[in-house]
C-alpha cells in the first residue's frame, strides 16, 4: 500500500490542518516555525546557491568596449562589469560574500575621487601606465599588479597612457551589506592632492622595516596592510624562487599568500589574495574549502575541474591568459596545467578564521570518484 496514503488516517489529517491553522494564525505576528526551516538553516555540510562559472576575457573584452563608448568614467564614477554569478542573478555578486567586477578607464579619463567602508582590491589584468591614487599618494599601474584600497580611504583613477587599462575589482560589498554597515562619501575635488611621492609607500614598508609602533605612519590604514601596491615584478620574481627551492604543492602548486608587512597576517581584515604557479604537465590532487575562490589567470593555459555537493558529473572550466573564474565554497577543484600557468585569486578565508570557522579538505580523488 502506498505510505502516503496508508498515512492518510483522521488523526493524522487533523494534526495537518491544526498546523496548517497554527501557521496561518501566527504569520501577522511574524513568526514562523523553526522546525520547518531547521534542515535548510543548519545543513550538513555548505550548501552554497553559487556555481562554478568561467568569464572568457575574449567574451568580455567587446562589451567594455562597448562600454567605454556609451558611458563616461566619470558619469559611471567607475565604468565596471560585474563578474555575476549565475547561481545568484541580481545580487552583484560573485560569491555571497564577494563582489567581482572589470573595470575600464581609457586614455584621458578621471575616475572621481571618493571613500567608502567597502575594502577593495585591484589587479591589474590589461594594458600598462593608468594610476590610482590612495590617501595622497599614486602608485601606477602595471599587469599583475596587486593594488589596495583600504576601507574608508579617499581613492581615484586616471589614464595618463595612450591605451585603455582593465583591472579585476575585488570588494567585500554583499558582506557589508550583510552587516547593514555600508558608508560612502565624495571627495570635495575630482582628484585628490597627492603629497608623496610615488613610491614611498614602498619604500616604508616594502623591504621588511617598518616605522616603529607608536609613529603617526605605523598603521596608515588601519587593519589593513600599510603597503597599498605589490608590484608583479616582485611577487613573479619571488614565486620563481620559491618553486625553484620548495617541493611543488601537489594540490596547489607552488602558492604563496600575500601578507601585511607590519603584522605578517592577511593584507586586508575581509580579503586574503594569494599568487600561485602551475608548472607544465601538472595535474593537481582536488581539494575544497569553506571559502568561495576568484581566480585571475595572469599566464598559461589549463584547467579548473571542479564538482559541486552531491552532483556526480564534475564542471570542466579550460582557462587561458586573462579569464577570470569562480570556485564556490565546499566545490571540490582540481587544477591541472596545459603550459606553466600563474593564477591570481582573492577569497573571504580572513573572515572565516576570525571566526574559527575556516575548514579545508585535501582530496585524493574528486568525491564522484570522477576523473
Amino acid at each position: 500500500m502506498n505510505a502516503a496514503i496508508e498515512n492518510r488516517t483522521p488523526a493524522n489529517d487533523r494534526i495537518r490542518e491544526e498546523r496548517r491553522r497554527l501557521y496561518a494564525d501566527m504569520r501577522p505576528a511574524h513568526l514562523t516555525p523553526l522546525w520547518e526551516s531547521l534542515h535548510a538553516l543548519v545543513p550538513k555540510q555548505p550548501a552554497s546557491p553559487c556555481v562554478p562559472a568561467l568569464w572568457r576575457y575574449d567574451e568580455v573584452r567587446p562589451f567594455l568596449t562597448r562600454a567605454g563608448e556609451v558611458i563616461s568614467a566619470e558619469e559611471a564614477v567607475r565604468r565596471v562589469l560585474i563578474l555575476e554569478n549565475p547561481g545568484i542573478p541580481g545580487q552583484s555578486a560573485i560569491t555571497q560574500s564577494l563582489y567581482a567586477g572589470l573595470q575600464l578607464i581609457l586614455p584621458g579619463e578621471i575616475a572621481p575621487s571618493h571613500r567608502h567602508v567597502q575594502t577593495a582590491l585591484r589587479f591589474i589584468v590589461e594594458g600598462a601606465g593608468a594610476f590610482t591614487a590612495v590617501n595622497g599618494e599614486r602608485t601606477t599601474m602595471h599587469p599583475g599588479d596587486f593594488i589596495i584600497t583600504p576601507s574608508w580611504t579617499f581613492h581615484d583613477h586616471g589614464n595618463e597612457s595612450d591605451t585603455p587599462v582593465v583591472w579585476l575589482d575585488g570588494l567585500d560589498i554583499p558582506t557589508v551589506r550583510l552587516l547593514d554597515a555600508g558608508f560612502a562619501e565624495n571627495f570635495d575635488a575630482k582628484q585628490q592632492p597627492i603629497e608623496r611621492s610615488e613610491g614611498t609607500n614602498l619604500a616604508r614598508f616594502g623591504e621588511n622595516l617598518a616605522p616603529m609602533p607608536d609613529h603617526p605612519a605605523a598603521r596608515p590604514h588601519g587593519a589593513t596592510s600599510p603597503l597599498f601596491a605589490y608590484p608583479y615584478a616582485r611577487s613573479r620574481a619571488a614565486l620563481e624562487r620559491v618553486r625553484r627551492d620548495v617541493p611543488i604543492d601537489p594540490w596547489h602548486g607552488t602558492k604563496m599568500r600575500y601578507v601585511n608587512p607590519a603584522t605578517g597576517g592577511w593584507p586586508m581584515p575581509t580579503i586574503g589574495a594569494f599568487l600561485q604557479l602551475l608548472p607544465a604537465g601538472f595535474e593537481g590532487r582536488p581539494w575544497r574549502q569553506t571559502d568561495g575562490i576568484v581566480y585571475s589567470v595572469v599566464e598559461g593555459r589549463g584547467r579548473a575541474t571542479i564538482e559541486r555537493p552531491g552532483q556526480r558529473e564534475p564542471i570542466v572550466l579550460d582557462f587561458g591568459p586573462r579569464d577570470h573564474f569562480v570556485v564556490p565554497s565546499w566545490h571540490a577543484c582540481r587544477l591541472s596545467a596545459e603550459e606553466e600557468c600563474v593564477l591570481f585569486s582573492f577569497s573571504d578565508r580572513p573572515i572565516h578564521e576570525a571566526l574559527a570557522m575556516h575548514r579545508e579538505e585535501k582530496l585524493d580523488a574528486l568525491p564522484s570518484g570522477a576523473r
